[in-house]
């Protein structure tokens, strides 16, 4: 019976992530992410950051992919358990000091600050391999095409 118990919890918490959980559209994640301050954030435009998110999540805040070393990656830009957040099963380093389903609902302020800390590594935004396959070197300017605000797009 306690198992059963144990189901009915787990199904519950994921219905609630589900409730809370959002897919963005483009010019509206673009927007919330110039107002976060990721526009020229290490160097990257919005572009980028549409891009990498884009290619990781296909910004879908409740997006989790599990890795055959046994972590899994969490929200919209994927963070791993091993390194940046606790699921509570992956050995954890938690350098974002954060419960990785808290990465899992529309509310992405706290993924803003830990990408911002990740980009602010040795490895910027080549820390994501979506990145490096999909971004860089590209044209990104079509990321913001249609897109109704004043962010600089950055030609490189």
């Amino acid at each position: 019976m306690q198992a059963w118990g144990t189901v009915v919890v787990t199904l519950a918490t994921l219905m609630v992530v589900t409730v809370d959980a959002k897919i963005y559209e483009r010019c509206e994640l673009a927007a919330r992410l110039e107002r976060a301050g990721l526009n020229g954030y290490k160097g990257y435009g919005i572009g980028d950051w549409l891009c990498m998110a884009h290619y990781e999540s296909g910004f879908d805040t409740a997006f989790v992919d599990h890795n055959p070393d046994g972590s899994s990656e969490y929200g919209i830009f994927q963070l791993n358990s091993a390194w940046w957040c606790d699921n509570g099963i992956t050995p954890t380093k938690n350098l974002c000091h954060m419960d990785c389903h808290d990465l899992l609902n529309r509310h992405i302020l706290d993924d803003i600050m830990c990408a911002k800390q990740i980009v602010s590594s040795q490895n910027g935004l080549s820390a994501w391999t979506s990145w490096r396959r999909h971004c860089s070197g590209h044209d990104l300017s079509e990321w913001l095409k249609g897109c109704d605000m004043n962010v600089k797009i950055d030609p490189n």
